[in-house]
């Protein structure tokens, strides 16, 4: 796919990684950093992949409820563990978008240098 655009979001929350041997670490939170980029083969008629603005509420619907939260208390992390990876997976999951639109990966920065990417 020739264009593609990206968009860049943050938030702040919670976690608590399961350890192999069912422990907890410690609790603690970051500054996520989210990044989305998006393809589509052609423009659409206003000449764009999509607004801008558009994948961004978008994405702020699925992050806003992690937003200050301890993610291990939200339903998609009860089961699943709050890594890096599986937030990128959730969102990479449950995004919808226009069908001309693709979504290429979602990468999360848990901190600086450390960043998981979701690849669709």
């Amino acid at each position: 796919m020739p264009f593609e655009i990206t968009i860049s979001r943050d938030f702040s929350a919670a976690h608590q990684l399961r350890l192999l041997d069912g422990t907890l670490e410690p609790l603690h939170s970051h500054n996520w950093g989210v990044r989305v980029p998006v393809a589509a083969d052609n423009l659409d008629a206003v000449g764009t992949v999509m607004d801008f603005h558009k994948l961004e509420r978008l994405v702020d619907d699925l992050i806003g409820p992690m937003r200050d939260r301890n993610l291990n208390d939200m339903p998609p992390f009860s089961t699943a563990n709050p890594s890096a990876e599986n937030v990128a997976q959730h969102i990479a999951c449950n995004l919808s978008l226009p069908n001309n639109v693709r979504l290429a990966s979602v990468e999360i920065t848990e901190a600086p240098g450390c960043t998981a990417i979701y690849r669709t």
